[in-house]
């Protein structure tokens, strides 16, 4: 099959971008996106020009470094990773636009690569718990009701690839941040901190430049690890019982 590209072209953070066509040719069905990019990319190479430059790493789904918006969609048109979803989900001689995540919060540093820093910034702001070091403790010392840990196990499939902030309208990182804070607050382990996390976390998120959450629900809609919009409901209690509590 042969596609026509439209992709934001954009030299570094302090340049002008604007959109570039390439037509690329012989294209199994059976490529990943980027498999399809890494040929145009030796298309690029061999006419001498500069390649596009684009975020991978693991290219199975899991670690959350690949994220393009394609045809307007975080992600495609599949409810997967751009890594994982394949040309089978395009035409012969369709045209398809790419372009890097949409938000004031991820600036963009080349091409299709933006900076996703701010996600770990609220990670350290209070994603994590205070545990004394040692050895392992004995997996049933620390007793978790079931509905708790799969509640925290679904939270906690977050990869932090930001496809709900890329599809947000309010470019909110809400989905992100209450997965992070129902993974923790489900488990014991995650309660000493829970009051200061939630309030520091959420001052970091604003202080980054994210928008507010107004459960338009784009962001769970595009989430390719499916985080349910109720996490963010979870993030309001938490961080209505913190202020309550003088955090």
């Amino acid at each position: 099959m042969k596609v026509t590209l439209k992709i934001w072209r954009q030299p570094d953070s302090a340049s002008q971008g604007a959109m570039h066509t390439y037509e690329v040719d012989q294209v199994s069905e059976d490529m990943s996106f980027l498999e399809m990019l890494d040929v145009l990319n030796e298309q690029l190479n061999t006419q001498g020009e500069d390649p596009v430059a684009f975020d991978s790493d693991c290219r199975e789904g899991i670690c959350g470094m690949c994220g393009l918006m394609i045809n307007g969609q975080a992600h495609g048109p599949e409810v997967t990773t751009t890594c994982q979803l394949h040309m089978r989900s395009f035409k012969d001689g369709d045209e398809i636009v790419v372009e890097p995540w949409r938000s004031d919060a991820f600036p963009v540093l080349k091409d299709l690569v933006v900076d996703r820093g701010a996600l770990d910034r609220m990670i350290q702001a209070g994603g994590f718990i205070s545990v004394n070091t040692g050895s392992a403790p004995e997996a049933h010392s620390v007793p978790v009701p079931r509905d708790d840990a799969v509640r925290a196990f679904n939270a906690a499939a977050c990869i932090g690839c930001g496809a709900c902030v890329a599809a947000c309208p309010n470019g909110s990182a809400s989905l992100f941040l209450g997965a992070k804070i129902t993974h923790l607050g489900e488990l014991p382990q995650g309660q000493p901190e829970r009051h200061s996390r939630v309030v520091d976390m959420v001052a970091q998120h604003d202080h980054e430049g994210f928008g507010g959450c107004t459960n338009i629900g784009e962001c769970t809609a595009a989430c390719p690890k499916e985080i349910p919009l109720d996490v963010i409901s979870q993030l309001n209690r938490d961080l209505r019982v913190a202020m309550a509590h003088g955090h």
